[in-house]
């Protein structure tokens, strides 16, 4: 039976909105884009180990392998490499609400390669969304400045999230054409791996471990449910309501973060983080909820 798509999006929400915290872990002593190769190698390896004792078919053609190669580089590859480096220069907050930004992208861009028009509904709800974490993180960039790093790394992240929601797209084409996801996910992976792989190796970064246990749990947990359970989740319930809808998690990822942080590490439950959680979530429910009916555009849908 198929997986109800609230229970998808949930799990999405829950261990994307945590890797925040996992991903702290694995700064330091290793380089991020090492750590992000070392990531997906083992998610890789997961999901082609997990196809194999399934029985399901892993031999795909030359078309298909171009479509996991641009899966790769969008999902699992630039997309990682823009974040992590966006953080060098700006604060998590600023970043947050960059990638939260995602959420207008994948509905432009959903009007444009596939004709869907997203509807007041999520239109209203993708106002409410944005304008929550804007609220939520308003304390913490009062004292923005447009210095060149702040706006070097504002476009870094910018960058990414528009590189994940091209990715978002290339997915849901990939489904259009019956790539199943699972497979996708293990040949992209593998893809992304190779071509991080090789940005490290141009950069000269040095390919060391961090044998602690909190950089090994928390390497453990993104490969295993950061990549293997979450991207499976999220691009099965793209694939079903499409981008325009599911990328309304980009919004809630922060939301989870914080309240793991008011849980775990004492952070200080405010105004600004109750009302705007109050505008993310009445979001949420225009967005996933109600009677919405995307029509397509005229003329048809441009063909990827």
């Amino acid at each position: 039976m198929a997986t109800n798509n609230t229970l998808l999006y949930i799990i999405s929400v829950l261990i994307w909105g945590s890797t925040w915290l996992a991903i702290e872990f694995q700064l330091g002593v290793v380089a991020p884009e090492v750590s992000v190769v070392y990531r997906y190698v083992i998610a890789a390896a997961l999901l082609f180990g997990w196809c194999l004792a399934k029985g399901l078919n892993l031999r795909f053609d030359v078309r298909a392998h171009a479509w996991f190669v641009v899966l790769g580089f969008l999902l699992f590859g630039l997309n990682y490499i823009l974040a992590y480096r966006a953080q060098v220069y700006i604060t998590s907050a600023l970043s947050a609400i960059a990638f939260a930004m995602m959420l207008w992208m994948n509905i432009a861009l959903a009007r444009v390669f596939f004709g869907v028009r997203a509807g007041w509904r999520v239109l209203l709800g993708a106002v409410l969304g944005i304008a929550g974490i804007i609220v939520i993180f308003a304390p913490q960039v009062d004292e923005f400045s447009l210095s060149n790093s702040t706006i070097f790394g504002m476009s870094l992240a910018l960058a990414g999230a528009l590189t994940a929601s091209f990715g978002n797209m290339a997915s849901q084409k990939a489904q259009k054409s019956s790539l199943p996801v699972m497979q996708s996910n293990a040949w992209g992976m593998f893809y992304g791996a190779l071509m991080t792989l090789s940005y490290a190796v141009y950069r000269g970064y040095e390919f060391n471990f961090d044998p602690s246990a909190g950089y090994v749990v928390s390497l453990l947990f993104l490969a295993v449910f950061g990549s293997v359970v979450a991207f499976w989740c999220y691009l099965t319930l793209l694939g079903r309501i499409g981008a325009h809808k599911v990328g309304y998690a980009s919004v809630m990822f922060p939301v989870v973060a914080l309240t793991l942080s008011v849980l775990f590490e004492g952070l200080e439950v405010t105004p600004n983080l109750v009302a705007g959680t109050t505008l993310v979530l009445a979001g949420n429910v225009f967005v996933l909820r109600g009677p919405v009916r995307p029509r397509p555009a005229q003329p048809a849908a441009i063909k990827a």
